[in-house]
């Protein structure tokens, strides 16, 4: 397996990418957008294909890289359901898997830095986001931030996995690395405590000053996704007119994986060709006649991408769905 971790001294942010050597494919956690060139040139030096974006939060103290790297990439981007981010290619729950060719890892709901907080959990490590830092624990005063949440997602959540697994943050401050869940229950200042509300308390009187950044990242990184606009850049489909005349004239792609099929549903007759397999599916949809070809997703972002791929392998008439399937379910339209 490939694992760097990377920082940028400006925000102490780490950004880790993770990769199974044998196709290429990589996953990134948390990166910062001025490092996108130094991201993208060390994919390039190691032969890899950036596949999946992962944000853990909606970071107040950078710019997420998140959005940068899908434009130059036309990777997966993922985040929490609870995220407030306009679009995100995949939104994941509480337990459910987020994969790689050659690797995965479980989402865990942790809320109290903020309310759309993540970590992600391995066999023999977490990344644990801001959620728990080495010999600290993330603020809980903005961006609906909750102490009591918070002591929930450390002593009922992180601190029940297994001890020997190694904690890697979004931030260190002090120049740490790396850390276990052992180390950071045993010296940990934050998590020396009797209750939760000796917690709350303890969070409640930090008095820190807000984030530099705070005004500036937050709101930019909450419109980073691909929004309706720029969906509608390349060729869509009305949804009524497509719930309408579905089977008759189309073809529907489902560019989703497995999780999502089966948490939400699918569109009747449409097939399933994943956005970060579609190039193995290229070929089969380049002979598909008498049929448009329309492709589908969460949100229109994986769509709307999908069509340029397509376009540019040579698959002729395909379009995409602004607003995913989620536009779908607002219309009416049937599901199983």
């Amino acid at each position: 397996m490939i694992f760097r971790q990377l920082f940028d001294s400006t925000s102490s942010t780490y950004t880790y990418i993770i990769a199974s050597r044998k196709g290429g494919e990589a996953l990134m956690i948390d990166p910062v957008f001025e490092r996108t060139d130094q991201y993208l040139r060390l994919l390039e030096e190691l032969n890899l294909k950036l596949v999946k974006v992962v944000d853990t939060h909606v970071h107040a103290d950078h710019v997420s890289a998140m959005g940068a790297l899908r434009d130059h990439t036309n990777c997966v981007t993922v985040m929490g359901e609870q995220s407030p981010v306009d679009v995100v290619s995949m939104r994941v729950s509480d337990a459910e898997k987020v994969t790689i060719e050659g690797f995965s890892m479980t989402a865990m709901y942790t809320p109290g830095h903020t309310d759309d907080s993540y970590c992600f959990r391995t066999d023999d490590r977490v990344f644990t986001g801001d959620t728990l830092l080495i010999r600290g624990t993330g603020r809980t005063d903005f961006q609906n931030g909750d102490p009591g949440l918070q002591y929930e997602s450390l002593f009922n959540g992180l601190l029940k996995l297994p001890e020997n697994l190694l904690v890697y943050p979004a931030h260190d401050y002090k120049g740490n690395t790396v850390s276990t869940l052992a180390e950071e229950r045993a010296f940990n200042p934050r998590l020396q405590v009797g209750s939760r509300q000796e917690y709350i308390d303890l969070m409640n009187n930090l008095k820190l000053a807000n984030p530099k950044m705070m005004d500036v990242a937050v709101p930019e990184n909450q419109r980073m996704g691909l929004n309706i606009d720029r969906q509608r850049e390349v060729r869509c489909v009305d949804v009524a007119g497509l719930i309408s005349d579905a089977d008759d004239q189309y073809l529907m792609v489902d560019l989703r994986e497995d999780g999502e099929r089966a948490k939400r549903g699918v569109i009747p007759n449409s097939i399933h060709a994943p956005y970060s397999r579609l190039d193995q599916h290229l070929e089969m949809l380049s002979h598909a006649s008498g049929k448009q070809i329309v492709f589908y997703c969460a949100a229109g972002e994986r769509s709307a991408m999908a069509v340029k791929l397509a376009g540019g392998s040579g698959v002729k008439d395909c379009a995409h769905l602004p607003g995913g399937y989620d536009a779908w379910l607002q219309a009416g339209g049937a599901t199983r």
